[in-house]
């Protein structure tokens, strides 16, 4: 009945290329709903973590006010702006947009110093993960008999853990410190003894997410060619030319980690899909490519404190981890000492 209405009601509605009105434009809409609360739950975990880290450091109590500060009609905007950007994408773009990440994500934990996550990729994978959602869904109940009132029940449980995740986070900012001092709440006493798992618990999950992400990515790319030569044309180039794009602007975020480097990093990697598409694609998904340029320069930005904490936390990392190898005797010299201790005790 919901769909159908939705139908009758997309009859008197003029055509947008590439976005059906109707049952398909309501699908869309929560599927970029779902999507977006995805994020806003990645984000409220993040706050809640680094938060609790800042105040854990009385050097760092300018970032903790940072933290806290509480923006609600900002927030409400990053809501509506994120959910019509997810909406607008097509389904083949957000397929690129998510294998681009998952093969970024690879490049950066090889490239990292004993391969230890890094919580900055935590948010920088905000909108390539709310593509992911909208990926997932589209991919699995694709067919489906009832598939508008499952993606409406989908949103409604999303909606509802945004809402009680956020309002964790605003609780944390406002009433965490005095609740850990007075032991009062029962809440802000599990954080306090479990707070420093949260990376790990976003990490196992945003690893199941986008690993059926991907799946459902080449599912959905895969679908509109209709021989292996075809699909060979497109993945092949794409494949070879955004490998070596995303090992170098890895390269470079890597040895010059500041703000502008990150969105200079995005700016390069749309740009380089872009030049792509307008050999082996439509002229749909360039216009795809804008918005999701647009998209995740939204999230950067709104994660703008967050993310300059996350590069100062990985760069003390890798500062100390090199200073530390440093000054580690060379390995012959090792086997030397373990040689003369021996002799020695022996003599």
């Amino acid at each position: 009945m919901l769909s159908g209405l939705a139908s009758y009601l997309g009859s008197w509605l003029p055509s947008f290329p590439s976005l059906a009105w109707g049952s398909s434009l309501l699908d869309s809409l929560l599927q970029g709903l779902v999507g977006t609360c995805a994020i806003s739950v990645l984000c409220s975990l993040m706050r809640i973590y680094l938060y609790i880290q800042c105040l854990n450091d009385p050097e760092r109590q300018k970032e903790k006010a940072a933290l806290g500060h509480q923006r609600p009609l900002l927030d409400q905007l990053h809501l509506l702006v994120m959910t019509g950007t997810l909406m607008v994408v097509g389904s083949r773009v957000a397929a690129l947009v998510v294998l681009e990440f998952s093969l970024r994500a690879v490049s950066s934990l090889l490239s990292h110093d004993k391969g230890a996550p890094s919580t900055q990729l935590h948010l920088l994978c905000q909108y390539s993960l709310g593509c992911g959602i909208s990926c997932s869904l589209s991919f699995l109940q694709e067919g489906a008999p009832h598939r508008t009132w499952n993606l409406l029940l989908s949103a409604l449980l999303a909606a509802l853990l945004a809402r009680y995740v956020g309002r964790l986070a605003r609780h944390v900012s406002t009433m965490y410190e005095l609740h850990c001092k007075e032991h009062y709440c029962g809440l802000c006493l599990f954080l306090l003894a479990n707070w420093h798992g949260i990376p790990r618990l976003l990490c196992n999950a945003l690893k199941v997410t986008f690993l059926v992400a991907d799946l459902a990515a080449v599912a959905l790319i895969n679908r509109d060619f209709l021989t292996t030569s075809e699909a060979v044309r497109f993945w092949t180039p794409l494949t070879i030319c955004y490998t070596l794009l995303v090992i170098y602007m890895q390269e470079e975020q890597r040895q010059n980690p500041t703000e502008q480097m990150a969105f200079q990093t995005v700016f390069v990697r749309m740009g380089g899909l872009l030049i792509l598409l307008m050999t082996v694609g439509r002229w749909m998904d360039i216009a795809n490519i804008l918005v999701s340029l647009v998209g995740e320069v939204w999230c950067l930005a709104q994660a703008r404190a967050m993310l300059d904490i996350c590069r100062k936390q990985d760069y003390a990392q890798r500062f100390s981890h090199s200073a530390s190898s440093s000054r580690r005797p060379p390995k012959l010299y090792e086997d030397h000492l373990k040689k003369s201790s021996s002799v020695a005790v022996t003599s």
